[in-house]
This record gives structure tokens, sequence and C-alpha cells, in this order.
């Protein structure tokens, strides 16, 4: 008797771009500094709205926020900001958009700090991921412990958007937590 299908966490069952994003990007451990930049500030964007709205603008961001590069960014001047305001290829929210200019500035001191923001991050999880091997999407909490101390330190530093419960969204989309169900086949590749 052939072994039963697994099926992939039901959240990204609903569209195939959920289903790739879930398939080959969600929970899979993050080091690269532009990337923990454009899904921070990706989750930052996300605050009100729909992850799939903001995965449809992705390609927007990218282009209006210099490929999530936080030095251009954080350079980017307030004309530049108004002007992003015209761009529908990304959310055209005056606050979120300043928020990822000020947050750039705020990664960057990070990672001059801890020399990457890579290390800073990881730091808070001794650099192994927080598995919780939940069975259900009912057991999934909006936030952890882990998320209100990392979002109590953000806020410190400067950077804005970065609630506990964006910043648990973030945490599982670095891999920082890996929230796969139990059975989902991106599991172990998660913690491979």
């Amino acid at each position: 008797m052939p072994a039963p299908k697994l099926a992939r966490c039901p959240w990204a069952d609903s569209d195939p771009l959920l289903a790739r994003y879930h398939d080959e990007e969600w929970g899979v451990p993050v080091h690269d500094d532009a990337r923990l930049f454009e899904l921070l500030t990706l989750e930052g964007a996300q605050a009100g709205l729909s992850w799939l709205t903001v995965l449809r603008k992705r390609e927007g961001y990218r282009k209006a926020f210099h490929d999530f590069d936080p030095a251009r960014v954080a350079r980017m001047t307030g004309a530049r900001q108004a002007k992003l305001m015209e761009d529908a290829s990304i959310v055209r929210n005056r606050a979120k958009i300043a928020s990822t200019v000020d947050n750039a500035r705020a990664f960057l001191a990070v990672a001059r700090e801890h020399g990457s923001f890579d290390a800073y991050l990881w730091a808070f999880v001794d650099g192994a991921p927080v598995r919780n091997g939940f069975r259900s999407m009912a057991e999934l909490p909006p936030k952890s412990a882990l998320a209100e101390r990392l979002s109590k330190d953000l806020k410190k530093r400067g950077f804005r958007f970065v609630g506990p419960t964006i910043v648990y969204a973030f945490l599982q989309a670095v891999g920082v937590v890996d929230d796969h169900l139990v059975g989902c086949p991106c599991a172990d590749r998660a913690r491979g």
C-alpha cells in the first residue's frame, strides 16, 4: 500500500503564489542580510492586508526599494518617498514607505553593531531554529515570547511596523521559527 500523500500547511493552498512561497521559502533559514531586510519590509507592509496581496506586489517592492539594499534604501529622500505614493506596484501607504527607509537606517546600525543583521537576529535563538511541531493551524499563535522580545528590542533601536505579530510572521518567514505543521512535506526540508 503506498504511503499517504502529505499535505502542505493549509494556509498555502488557496493560491498558486502562496503555495510556491510556502514550498520554496517559508520556514527556510535565511542568513543573507538583504533577504532579511526584504522579508522584514514585506511583513511590515502586510499590516492590515493579506500576505497574498503583498506577495503579488513583491517585484514592485524590489524595484521601488533597490532590491532591498538597505544602504541604498537608507539614502532615499523625502521626495523619492513621496514619488512612491504614486507607484501602484507597492502598497501606497505613506507611513509604511517612510518606515522602510527608517528601518533601513536602523538595520544598518544593527549590522554595524553586531557584524551583520543576521548575527543579531540569530543570536536570539542561539543560532538554532525554534521548532514548534504544531499539528493544526489552530495551534499556531499570532505571536510568541520570542517575538515580543525581538519586537521590543527592534522598537528600541528605531524600527517601525515591528509589533509582536508582525515580528512573529517575520521569524516564521526567515526560518528562525519553523512552524510547518507536522506532516507537511516542507517540514523536514526546512529542518535540513
